[in-house]
């Protein structure tokens, strides 16, 4: 693994937990915040894809980063108009995921 991609995987992996957290306990929420499950699913899949890419020294890592940091983007945005806390940490988690993704494919 290239050692420039270290704080991306260590971000990538950073989010796919913090989804995951998020999508467990948005669904025990009363109010069912699909599109939060959707993006936090969506986000958590994009960010394991991209942390095998970077460990395995895939030609398509930026690519994937790029998609990466798009979803983390839009992820952060959902779950940043609620005010659960376990949506307010994966939102900041998803922030800096794409802006450390967005470094790398610059």
């Amino acid at each position: 693994m290239n050692t420039k991609y270290e704080e991306c995987l260590k971000a990538c992996l950073e989010c796919l937990e913090a989804c995951n957290v998020c999508f467990d306990a948005c669904l025990k929420e009363k109010d069912l915040m699909a599109d939060c499950i959707r993006l936090d699913r969506e986000c958590a899949d994009i960010c394991a894809f991209a942390a095998q890419a970077i460990t395995r020294n895939s030609p398509f890592t930026k690519q994937i980063l790029e998609l990466c940091a798009t979803v983390c983007e839009r992820c952060a945005e959902e779950c940043a108009k609620h005010e659960h806390d376990h949506c307010q940490r994966c939102a900041e988690s998803c922030r800096k995921c794409a802006e450390t993704c967005r470094q790398l494919v610059a």
